[in-house]
């Protein structure tokens, strides 16, 4: 009789239980309904918006698929050298590798959903001569234009250390690589308000890792030269590279007796050189490096 009893009330529980059939929307069953993925709507692809046509959005895509691989290498050599590389001395010092390798894989893996690259004129800015694109601003903080003069002049990774290119002589625009690199550290989602201009060109570039190397990590002119210096010295032409030479600017050490007799010899005159001012022929957002070439933002 006990035995009976026993088991009258199992099957009484087992009948109270919940079956896989009536358990949905049971808040006890935390796993009743599947999860989404952590990663659910993750943007892996820059988006491109639908003013550029055919041709514009496959150079830009090639482009845009350059600036990985550059900025892949570029963080793989850190990882694989540290400190102890040479190149990433001569660019950011002695700051921690970290610091450049998070600038570099942001490039990589960050989610990329609120970057934008349009083909249309929507500021009037790509009708300035020497407008080759620029960054919104604050007319679209999430968008950058690419103008006319981009598809024009920019050259693939392909021709790195060939048609006279060295890193020291020839601006980092010279590749879309580079360039777009240079383009997505102005966007927040990139940037972070953390990534900025500090430097001008190579040699300050240069100076600064010697003087002030905490701001080289997060110096976008470092950044782009580093990043192209060791591909040119990893893929391009291995071992070898193209560095260029750097401009030293050597002290003059001269004899202070024969300076004063030379000036007491000498007839005074004054020559007058006076330069055209560039201020008001510089649109916002832009500005020149050495030989003239017109950089904008």
């Amino acid at each position: 009789m006990l035995w009976f009893k026993l088991i009258l009330s199992s099957a009484a529980i087992a009948a109270a239980l919940p079956t896989p059939e009536n358990s949905e929307g049971n808040q006890s069953q935390p796993f009743s309904q599947a999860l989404a993925p952590w990663n659910a709507g993750a943007v892996n692809q820059f988006p491109i918006h639908s003013s550029c046509n055919a041709t514009q959005r496959r150079q830009i895509e090639l482009g845009l698929n350059e600036t990985i691989a550059l900025a892949g290498h570029a963080k793989n050599h850190i990882l694989r050298w540290r400190n102890e590389s040479e190149i990433y001395r001569k660019y950011f010092g002695d700051r921690p590798s970290m610091e450049a390798i998070g600038a570099f894989d942001i490039v990589v893996n960050g989610d990329k959903k609120d970057i934008l690259f349009r083909c249309d004129n929507p500021d009037g800015n790509c009708d300035i001569e020497g407008y080759a694109g620029h960054w919104r601003g604050e007319n679209g903080t999430d968008e950058t234009v690419i103008c006319d003069l981009s598809y024009e002049t920019r050259r693939s990774l392909s021709n790195m250390c060939g048609l006279g290119y060295t890193v020291a002589q020839s601006e980092t625009n010279t590749f879309w690589a580079a360039d777009l690199l240079h383009r997505l550290y102005h966007v927040p989602a990139i940037g972070q308000n953390w990534i900025d201009h500090f430097a001008d060109g190579y040699e300050e570039v240069i100076d600064q890792a010697k003087e002030n190397a905490t701001l080289s990590t997060h110096d976008s002119e470092t950044l782009q030269y580093f990043a192209l210096e060791v591909y040119a010295y990893d893929i391009a032409v291995p071992g070898t590279g193209c560095p260029g030479v750097q401009h030293k600017h050597d002290e003059v050490h001269v004899d202070q007796t024969t300076s004063e007799a030379v000036t007491s010899q000498t007839t005074p005159t004054t020559t007058i050189t006076s330069a055209p001012s560039t201020t008001s022929e510089v649109p916002a957002n832009c500005h020149t490096h050495d030989g003239g070439e017109l950089h904008c933002s």
